[in-house]
């Protein structure tokens, strides 16, 4: 029989007695079932203030957030528990409930999402992702109620038909809401059937607005079964011929909310120099030539970053669990030893095929932190280790300094969303060392992939950034010259011209300007089998090699370095080198579509976002000048927003495209890139994400008006006609004569 809860009274009492008592014995000691243990978690929380709490299972290590769990089945009070594939921690493995499961029973296997959550009788919550083996099609479209049921009409460009719902299938829907659905397989006759699994309600709100970016775009995001299945049967590679680094505190460093980890890093002291440890995770022998797996991630290109999801180039089961290097799990790995000077130059390297196991997943925040003397229990055993790492840094750091890559300096923003998917805030992203850190760090390997492959003699794909038009140079010069800057003129341009350009502006009202101007002047990056060297980064060779995990241009690198070190049969295929340039093709539009796809979707949260404060004012600066308009960056939000032509003033306004200005017939006032103005919202469309701006001020100061009253495009209208008049005279007069 279930009893009553114990009084807190009552509990403090007999765990008191039984100090050795685990959580599940307290809930069998008083009789606790069911959901009635989530009361007594929450008792025990409160007594382990004053000290009282119950014997913890020893639980070395920590489960990866995404992993592959068996389940166990279910307990005698229907509780649904699981146990890791792989464990390697101390003692026993950890013990995880499964919340909502469906259709699960003992001894299946499941791709989950783990939190660290201790109960009465468990260590983990997980959150499962989807069943091994299964891989159920989904369709988004908008739900139209009919008479009986209803259908889903897809949003997909190319979808040719409906999906009928049978009433029992509409999982309570409104019309005009957009779901998703999976197919019920077609009906003996009549349209296909689906059944509705998830209401995303009204298409206009922020938790829709990547779904529909990611069909807008073509972002393949859904794998075919053919995909999945070879995905979930991967299994952990054992050590074989490799290089066994298990025992080097190789560490991860990545955001907080990072999901899976390519790289690691690790560094030494050596005299006056560092031997520093690159360690990216070897996806290739997981992803091998001409698999489905290989034809998919080079159709997907790379990875899709949303504010509320990815759309990853690998299935979940490799880029969350196999191939990501989680902390105190064997990871296959490709790893490159340097030597570093006491100046930071690269005097050597060399590549090996091995296997590591992570001492820790830090986040940027803590390895910051621990730089800084704030150490915590995951960085105090490795303070010495990250002590290295930075000193390390700062020595790659002065090299830096010599070589002088661009230094363009724009803040990030990041769009933080609440637990129902809209804009909680706009913030913007704070740069730390320990950002530097990780971008030196794999700057140098990705240089060192290119060299060898170079020598070596092999094919590979570079990854190219070609210096800027003279076109887009001068317009660059013509926006220095306005602000009393100079980039000068009639010599090969490097990127220490334009970082001197920079520094003139560092800490001047133009200084967010230059820089802007500097960014719009750069050509794009992108991948080619010849190299052609990188402009922004000053390189005279470089590859993509870190990111394998989300970039098929990094599988290609590292396949020609397995076949150039004769790693195994893995490398890169005669198929791979004589299709290399349609892959750089490929890949390079896939990046500028994910892109494009990333920016649409920030700028329509962005609208949702500011929907509510439509009449507010605004600072802002001006980002771009167009003929039909003004473009504005706002500085709370980083959005961008357009003052259209019509609305400014009461005079024409003549273009000058090279200089990015507009001045005012009458008045002589000019508007121009990088100034300070003062916005109202006019209009937010979260559908296409377009913000109107009023413009109120230019640099503190209302527009002029001009004298003699309005006269929006006058003075080009009448100047027009007279043209057409003397033509038409002169026309007259020829008759004559």
């Amino acid at each position: 029989m279930v009893k009553q809860l114990p009084s807190l009274s009552e509990l403090r009492e007999w765990m008191t007695a039984n100090p050795e008592a685990t959580g599940r014995e307290i809930a069998r000691a008083f009789g606790i079932k069911g959901a009635a243990k989530i009361d007594l978690k929450a008792m025990l929380r409160e007594l382990e203030g004053e000290g009282i709490a119950p014997r913890r299972r020893a639980v070395g290590g920590a489960l990866p957030p995404v992993t592959v769990l068996e389940v166990l089945g279910p307990d005698a009070d229907g509780d649904l528990f699981a146990r890791p594939i792989e464990w390697r921690g101390q003692g026993a493995a950890p013990r995880v409930i499964l919340l909502a499961p469906k259709d699960l029973g003992a001894g299946d296997r499941v791709l989950a999402k783990c939190e660290a959550m201790r109960g009465p009788d468990y260590d983990y919550q997980a959150k499962v992702i989807r069943k091994i083996g299964a891989n159920p099609q989904r369709i988004l479209g908008l739900f139209r109620k009919g008479t009986e049921g209803g259908r889903v009409m897809p949003i997909d460009k190319g979808a040719d038909r409906d999906w009928m719902v049978a009433p029992h299938d509409v999982n309570g829907a409104q019309d005009g809401e957009l779901v998703l659905a999976e197919p019920m397989g077609r009906a003996r006759f009549g349209p296909p059937r689906a059944h509705v699994v998830e209401r995303l309600g009204d298409p206009t709100a922020p938790k829709a607005v990547s779904l529909i970016a990611i069909h807008q775009h073509g972002i393949r995001d859904a794998f075919d079964d053919a995909v999945v299945a070879e995905a979930d049967s991967a299994q952990p590679l054992p050590l074989g011929k490799r290089l066994d680094l298990r025992e080097m505190a190789l560490m991860t460093i990545d955001p907080w909310d990072a999901r899976d980890h390519d790289d690691a890093l690790y560094a030494e002291r050596r005299g006056d120099g560092f031997t520093l440890w690159v360690a990216i995770a070897d996806v290739a022998a997981y992803v091998r030539p001409g698999s489905e797996l290989d034809r998919e991630a080079r159709k997907r290109g790379n990875s899709t970053y949303f504010p509320d999801r990815v759309v990853p180039m690998l299935p979940d089961t490799l880029s969350g669990d196999l191939c990501s290097l989680h902390e105190g799990v064997d990871r296959p790995c490709l790893a490159l030893e340097m030597q570093i000077d006491a100046e930071g130059n690269k005097t050597g390297h060399r590549f090996h095929r091995a296997m590591m196991r992570s001492a820790a997943s830090l986040t940027y925040e803590q390895a910051q932190a621990a730089d800084e003397g704030r150490l915590d229990a995951q960085t105090e055993p490795l303070a010495d280790s990250l002590a290295d790492l930075f000193a390390c840094y700062r020595a790659l750091s002065r090299a830096r300094a010599r070589r002088q890559p661009l230094d363009i300096d724009l803040p990030e923003r990041q769009i933080v969303l609440s637990d129902e998917g809209r804009v909680s805030s706009v913030a913007f992203k704070e740069r730390f060392d320990a950002h530097r850190l990780v971008e030196e760090c794999m700057v140098l390997a990705n240089v060192a992939a290119a060299e060898t492959l170079r020598e070596k003699g092999r094919p590979l794909l570079y990854r190219v950034h070609e210096e800027p038009s003279p076109d887009k140079l001068e317009g660059l010069r013509q926006v220095a010259r306005e602000t009393g800057l100079v980039l000068a003129k009639g010599q090969v341009l490097h990127t220490r011209h334009l970082n001197r350009l920079l520094a003139q502006a560092e800490g001047t009202e133009f200084d967010e300007m230059i820089n802007m101007a500097t960014l719009r002047s750069m050509t794009q990056a992108y991948y080619a089998p010849q190299n052609f060297g990188h402009f922004g980064l000053a390189l005279r060779e470089y590859a993509h090699f870190t990111s394998p995990i989300r970039r098929y241009a990094d599988l290609i690198v590292h396949r020609a370095l397995i076949a150039a070190h004769g790693w195994g049969d893995d490398g890169l295929s005669a198929w791979d080198v004589e299709h290399l340039e349609e892959t750089a093709k490929a890949i390079s539009e896939a990046e500028r579509r994910s892109m494009t796809a990333e920016r649409d979707t920030n700028d329509r949260y962005l609208a949702a976002y500011l929907a509510e404060r439509v009449g507010a004012e605004f600072a802002g600066r001006i980002s771009g000048v167009a003929r039909f308009g003004v473009f504005v960056k706002l500085d709370e939000t980083g959005a961008d927003g357009l003052v259209p032509i019509r609305s400014i003033g009461a005079e024409y306004f003549r273009h000058d495209p090279e200089a990015q200005s507009l001045t005012g017939e009458r008045t002589g006032a000019t508007i121009q890139i990088g100034q300070r103005v003062l916005v109202k919202l006019a209009e937010a469309e979260p559908m296409t994400g377009g913000l109107m701006l009023e413009l109120l001020e230019v640099e503190g100061e209302s527009l002029p008006v001009a004298r003699g009253g309005p006269s929006r495009g006058g003075p080009k209208r009448k100047a027009v006609k007279a043209k057409r008049k003397a033509t038409k005279l002169a026309r007259k007069s020829r008759r004559k004569g």
